[in-house]
């Protein structure tokens, strides 16, 4: 596909980013919400998040077989009026919309152009999910113009309505999107991928089990980072706690930017994972170790480390799929799951030690990504 023709397409899914990004940030509003509502703990308040991510556990491999019968388009759409008709039902069974949407839409994104640019795609798109990210907490305290705390559950009502009806209208708008039918280099010819050439099953593939499992401590971590400021900021009794709500998405569309800029003209995917991992390490550190009042700001300003990481591992896992590519996105998109177990883990450190301290659970985990990104994507088998 010439590149003129990548930006048509490009819009339609990153209004598809950008739904995702909007239903995922509700959580983060309805964590305290719950907490102050209902009189939970922190852990089971946190399973919010977990009901909603671990559809991706579930339904990852049967989207790819929807994938494979209607295609990527039609699984787009078919995913966003699921989201819509029963998104009042359950987190999860939203989730699993969500699911069968990302494991069409990021494929699709990393093989629309040369592998090596994949990044800067994906990043482009980010940009759409990460501010989306930030704007449920905004958005409902300006409809029920009360703070969280003075919320109470027949005043989200007007705010929900008016989020269903844009879904639907999205709905609508993707199934008529002008989006063509991509393949992966080698699905069609297993000559234009030595590599997967004679290769019996996913497994085979060692470079993305490890980028699955890469993948999955990083969706974990970066909804820590996306999801948790509101209710630190609250339990720390800041005033005006949705106020830092905006900075994560802020943080990463920074990081956005940049790689949409430099990837890979000034600096290859791996290079930019690689100084991601290094500054989640150092930021990690300093919010557990800076008094809460700076603390809180680290934990803001966390997403622009994890900014390149999803948009770097993606490609690099994905490569040299060859027939294989679809059943290895699912996998991907099942590592996505790390978002319902390891924000369920801080919830339970959280009322076992306080919230700062939960945040230790961040440092092995981007240990573990900073692991792939200097050796594990080279495993070959």
């Amino acid at each position: 596909m010439a590149k003129n023709k990548y930006l048509l397409p490009l819009a339609f899914i990153g209004m598809m980013f950008f739904t995702v990004g909007f239903a995922t940030g509700i959580n983060g509003y309805f964590v305290p919400f719950l907490e102050n509502n209902l009189s939970l703990t922190s852990a089971q308040s946190y399973l919010v998040i977990a009901a909603t991510f671990t559809a991706f556990l579930v339904f990852s491999f049967p989207a790819s077989t929807i994938i494979g019968k209607i295609g990527y388009k039609k699984t787009m759409s078919l995913a966003r009026l699921e989201s819509f008709a029963i998104y009042l039902l359950a987190c999860f069974i939203s989730g699993t919309a969500n699911t069968v949407l990302q494991a069409a839409i990021n494929p699709y994104v990393t093989i629309l152009g040369p592998i090596d640019s994949a990044a800067r795609r994906i990043s482009i798109m980010g940009i759409c999910n990460s501010l989306a990210l930030s704007l449920p907490s905004i958005f409902i305290a300006a409809v029920t113009r009360k703070p969280i705390e003075a919320v109470g559950l027949n005043d989200l009502d007007t705010p929900l309505y008016i989020i269903i009806a844009v879904v639907v209208v999205l709905g609508i708008i993707t199934l008529f999107a002008p989006l063509e039918e991509i393949k992966a280099q080698g699905e069609e010819n297993e000559e234009d991928c030595p590599y997967a050439a004679g290769k019996k099953s996913i497994w085979q593939f060692p470079h993305l089990i490890l980028g699955a499992l890469a993948l999955f401590v990083y969706v974990g971590v970066e909804n820590l980072a996306l999801l948790t400021v509101l209710d630190y900021a609250q339990g720390l009794g800041l005033s005006n706690p949705e106020s830092y709500t905006i900075w994560p998405g802020i943080g990463m569309a920074v990081g956005y930017v940049i790689g949409i800029i430099c990837i890979p003209k000034f600096i290859s995917q791996v290079n930019a994972l690689r100084i991601c991992t290094w500054l989640a390490v150092a930021d990690s550190l300093a919010i557990v170790l800076t008094p809460p009042a700076i603390s809180v700001w680290c934990v803001a300003i966390l997403s622009f480390a994890c900014s390149l990481m999803y948009p770097a591992i993606w490609p690099l896992a994905i490569v040299d799929l060859g027939k294989f590519t679809k059943k290895g996105s699912s996998l991907l998109v099942a590592s996505i799951g790390g978002g319902a177990l390891i924000p369920l883990l801080f919830g339970a450190m959280k009322d076992w030690m306080g919230a700062q301290n939960a945040y230790w659970i961040c440092l092995p985990f981007y240990l573990l990504i900073m692991f792939y990104a200097y050796y594990g994507y080279k495993i070959r088998r």
